[in-house]
C-alpha cells in the first residue's frame, strides 16, 4: 500500500505529535486528529501542520488505517484503553510514547485485534531541518509498514527486533541520563547563583566539553517540559526498579520536576524558572539548626 493512501490518526497533536503529522501531510499522508476536548494550544499547532480534524475519537478510530499515540506518557494506556472501546482491529497501533515495555504490553492486550508496534522518539520534532529517530520494534510486518510510512520524512526510524518493548526500553534508558541531567545542571546553577558564584560554575564546566552545565539557557525550556518530563521519569524509574537498580535518583528528579508544574509551555526567564525551585522555609520539625 502507496503511503499517501494511507489515513493517520494522530493522537494527539503536541508539539512532538504535530511535527510529526506535518511531515506525513507533506508526503501526502491525509492525517486526522481529535478535536473534542482539545485546547486552543493544540487546534493552533493543528491548524498549522493541516490537520484534518474530526470530531470524536469515535471517528477517528473508524477512519484511520494507522493510529500513532504521541500523548503525555502518564496518558498511553488510557488513550489505548479509548481506542479500544472503539474497536481497532486488523489496522496498525504505533505506540510511540516514553513509557515502560510493561505499559506497552498492556496496551498491546487492550488491543489484541490491532498490530500494536512499539515505538520510541529520540531527538526534536522535526522542524528546521531536525531529523529525530523513531526506534521501532515488534510485529516485523508492522515494523516494516511504520517505517515504509516515514520513508521520505525527516523522520528517521531504526527497527531494534521483534521483542515489543525494545524501543520503550532504549527511550527510557536515555531519558533516565539525558532528563535527570538537565535537572541536576538546573539545581547545581540554582545553587551557584543564590551563593554569588555562577560565574565561576560556569568557567569550571566551560573546560569540559559538552556540560549541561554551560547551557544554562536550557533551564527554562527545562522547567517548560517539566509536566511532561515528570512522568517519563516516572516509568524510567519503574523501569530501574522491574531491572533491580536503585530508582531513587529517578524518583527525586521526577520530583524537582514537579516544582515546574505551574511552568507548562511557558516563556520564562532563568531567574523565574529557578524560583519556582525555591522551598518554603517553613520546614517545621525538620528544619535544620
Amino acid at each position: 500500500m502507496a503511503s499517501e493512501s494511507i489515513t493517520v490518526g494522530l493522537l494527539h497533536p503536541g508539539s512532538m505529535g504535530a511535527a510529526f503529522g506535518a511531515q506525513l501531510v507533506g508526503q501526502n499522508v491525509r492525517v486526522l486528529w481529535c478535536t473534542d476536548g482539545r485546547s486552543s494550544r493544540s487546534r493552533a499547532r493543528a491548524d498549522s501542520a493541516s490537520l484534518e480534524g474530526v470530531q470524536d475519537l469515535g471517528q477517528l478510530v473508524a477512519r484511520a488505517d494507522v493510529l500513532l499515540s504521541l500523548c503525555p506518557p502518564a496518558a498511553a494506556v488510557a488513550v489505548a484503553q479509548h481506542v479500544a472501546a472503539g474497536g481497532f482491529d486488523g489496522r496498525l497501533y504505533i505506540e510511540a510514547n516514553a513509557i515502560t515495555p510493561h505499559r506497552v504490553r498492556t496496551i498491546a492486550e487492550l488491543l489484541p485485534g490491532a498490530v500494536v508496534v512499539d515505538g520510541a522518539v529520540v531527538g526534536s520534532p522535526p522542524v528546521g531541518g531536525k531529523q529525530p529517530t523513531l526506534y521501532l520494534a515488534g510485529d516485523p510486518h508492522g515494523c516494516d509498514k511504520a517505517t515504509e510510512l516515514f520513508a521520505a520524512t525527516d523522520v528517521k526510524t531504526k527497527v531494534l527486533g521483534a521483542e515489543a518493548g525494545a524501543a520503550s526500553a532504549l527511550k527510557l534508558a536515555y531519558s533516565s541520563y539525558q532528563k535527570a541531567s538537565r535537572v541536576l545542571a538546573a539545581l547545581a546553577y540554582g545553587v551557584a547563583d543564590a551563593s554569588g558564584v555562577a560565574d565561576e560554575l560556569l568557567e569550571i564546566a566551560g573546560k569540559r566539553g559538552g556540560s549541561y552545565l554551560t547551557e544554562t539557557g536550557y533551564i527554562p525550556k527545562t522547567a517548560s517540559r517539566a509536566w511532561r518530563w515528570g512522568p517519563e521519569l516516572d516509568d524510567a524509574a519503574a523501569l530501574l526498579r522491574e531491572v533491580g537498580l536503585p530508582d531513587d535518583l529517578m524518583r527525586a528528579a521526577s520530583q524537582v520536576l514537579s516544582r515546574w508544574s505551574d511552568a507548562r509551555e511557558r516563556e520564562l526567564t532563568i531567574a523565574e524558572a529557578l524560583s519556582l525551585l525555591h522551598v518554603d522555609h517553613d520546614f517545621g520539625e525538620h528544619d535544620e539548626p
